[in-house]
């Protein structure tokens, strides 16, 4: 199965996260374009498997249990950029911070705010992506998909119907393959410096020498989610290896824990902070796969 395409069976998928958790994917496939997208999801229909699209793994708690079917990642085989003109057009398994980069190294300025954020372009279009009062949805004019039946999409910024986390990706059921974005001309030196300048900020404030999936919960309207979890006396609670982070509450980090136990902590901070301020924390991570094998 699966004989034409780049494919690991039985792929461990904590090496696909940057959480480092999760049990094994069934299959794992690595595309190179639109076409091979389609024909895997044709060839898995075909067999009855589910399919699962992961981009970087750094928004993503795979189970203990693994993922059972086909899990395709977008983000090693389809990372190509290029510029046309005050624009760039990027693969959707392109990482955002070099795309930044590359806007920066083209004299572009608008996409500073992304050059820490350590998730693909699908993926940012996925989630609308945002860090350091920006947003993906500040620069994208179009973006391209396909259908998992093969169709193609195209959706403009409109049509995108981006909101805080969230998009059409999500509601129409699709998959980023190509991403459109328009910046404005700017002094490649002065990009870098904002760019350093975030980069240094995010390091002195987040665990980044420790496994996570960044920020765990969405921001509830009017509040932020760490100020909530840090107010309920959370900050360094663990259960097993996962913990609060120390440095930033609201990063759920892992401390050789299992997807079992950071599981349970996401629970029990909602659970206390809905307790003790009646506000209910959602998760901004995507958990994936099941239970138990």
């Amino acid at each position: 199965m699966f004989e034409a395409f780049e494919v690991i069976r039985d792929a461990e998928m904590r090496q696909y996260t940057t959480l480092r958790l999760g049990g094994k994917a069934d299959w794992l496939a690595f595309p190179r374009n639109a076409e091979e997208i389609a024909a895997l999801y044709a060839e898995a229909g075909q067999a009855g498997l589910p399919v699962t699209v992961i981009g970087h793994g750094s928004n993503l708690l795979v189970l203990d249990g693994g993922i059972r079917g086909l899990v395709i990642r977008v983000e090693k085989n389809m990372r190509s950029i290029r510029r046309e003109g005050n624009r760039l057009i990027a693969q959707a398994g392109a990482m955002l911070g070099t795309v930044a980069v590359a806007a920066a190294e083209a004299g572009l300025t608008g996409l500073e705010f992304a050059s820490g954020i350590p998730g693909t372009v699908g993926g940012g279009m996925t989630m609308n992506a945002g860090a350091y009062g920006g947003e993906m949805s500040d620069v994208t004019v179009r973006v391209d998909g396909i259908t998992p039946d093969g169709k193609p999409v195209s959706l403009n910024r409109d049509e995108m119907r981006f909101g805080y986390r969230t998009s059409a990706v999500k509601q129409l059921d699709f998959i980023v393959t190509e991403v459109t974005m328009e910046l404005q001309p700017g002094d490649p030196a002065e990009i870098r410096a904002k760019m350093s300048e975030l980069n240094a900020r995010r390091a002195e404030k987040q665990p980044l020498d420790i496994p996570s999936a960044g920020s765990t919960f969405k921001r509830p309207e009017g509040f932020f989610a760490a100020a909530l979890i840090d107010q309920c006396g959370l900050k360094g609670c663990s259960i097993g290896g996962a913990q609060v982070s120390r440095k930033h509450a609201g990063f759920l980090v892992n401390n050789g824990s299992s997807s079992r136990d950071y599981l349970a902590l996401v629970r029990h901070v909602q659970q206390v902070v809905q307790e003790q301020t009646g506000i209910q924390l959602e998760p901004e991570i995507r958990i994936v796969g099941v239970e138990e094998i």
